[in-house]
């Protein structure tokens, strides 16, 4: 074994700060918004025809609804608005985050569900056929994958070894033992690395919890192996959603609405579409969001105090 993992940091401390510290392997920002300050999403929707929502932070926190969100949303679906969900939610088969929603009280189609698992699903039917060792928690649902040769990673050594490929899917059930052996592996036979998530942290009920993109960064620094990447802020997500609403969907209309930056607001504008930013219910909830938009330099169009 070798020194101490990043994931034995407390994931709260870190938040803006650590994206910040990796703005160099995410898309540049665009010279960004105006800033605008609404009180909620129902003040301004009568500019947008369409809009995307973030889940973790804005929709929910873990696996509670964010109070008045659920009623926010059914009123623009009855005032006639297409909202869909952009979220990098990798980790739960769709089936099973449909049935989460609608536990929340919210009705979205199945299909106007976007996440970065669907991008990755739809990444591996342009790749090669492998033998691909996939990072899941228990509840992984194969059945979103179709015709992958795959074995879930955990603490036998000889599964990483005879893996041609790794898929990071989710982080529910990885560890700093597990993080280890893998990048031991990778360094003894460097291997693609696809990511299902970007995100670094996601606001849970009990605290910040650490996502894929917390590891992946980590295996890149310590291996040199460069990962691809499914979800926000890259392209990937949001050309999935926009196949969703069809050719004549107008960006000018369309709203991404998140509590991230360097993920919602920042992959919004590289979409070319409008952006919100909430700043009381998620990642930036105890932190001066107007300076961390001066630091990052990432301007939404948009600065909303709640949904």
């Amino acid at each position: 074994m070798e020194e101490n993992s990043i994931a034995d940091t407390p994931s709260a401390s870190r938040g803006f700060t650590a994206y910040e510290a990796v703005r160099d392997r995410l898309p540049a920002p665009q010279p960004g918004g105006a800033c605008r300050h609404a009180p909620h999403l129902g003040a301004i929707v009568d500019a947008f025809d369409t809009i995307l929502l973030d889940a973790y932070g804005v929709l929910n926190r873990g696996q509670d609804p964010i109070p008045g969100v659920p009623k926010r949303i059914c009123d623009l679906q009855a005032a006639g608005k297409r909202v869909m969900v952009v979220s990098n939610a990798s980790g739960l088969p769709h089936a099973s985050l449909i049935a989460r929603y609608q536990e929340m009280g919210y009705a979205f189609d199945a299909e106007d569900i976007v996440t970065s698992r669907k991008a990755l699903v739809r990444a591996l039917e342009q790749e090669p056929i492998r033998h691909w060792g996939i990072i899941a928690g228990e509840h992984f649902g194969p059945e979103d994958f179709p015709s992958v040769d795959y074995r879930l990673l955990g603490d036998d050594p000889a599964d990483y070894d005879a893996a041609e490929g790794f898929l990071f899917v989710g982080a529910s059930e990885w560890n700093a033992v597990r993080q280890i052996r893998l990048i031991e592996s990778l360094r003894a036979n460097p291997r693609c690395l696809l990511v299902a998530n970007p995100d670094l942290l996601a606001p849970q009920e009990e605290g910040d919890s650490i996502e894929p993109g917390t590891y992946a960064h980590e295996i890149q620094d310590k291996t040199g192996i460069e990962p691809a990447f499914y979800g926000k802020p890259f392209a990937n997500i949001f050309q999935l959603a926009f196949d969703r609403l069809g050719p004549n969907f107008d960006p000018a209309r369309t709203l991404m609405v998140g509590d991230t930056l360097h993920t919602d607001v920042l992959g919004g504008q590289r979409a070319g579409i409008q952006t919100a930013l909430v700043t009381q219910s998620g990642i930036l909830a105890n932190m001066d969001h107007r300076a961390a938009i001066a630091l990052s330099g990432i301007r939404p169009d948009w600065i909303l105090d709640q949904v």
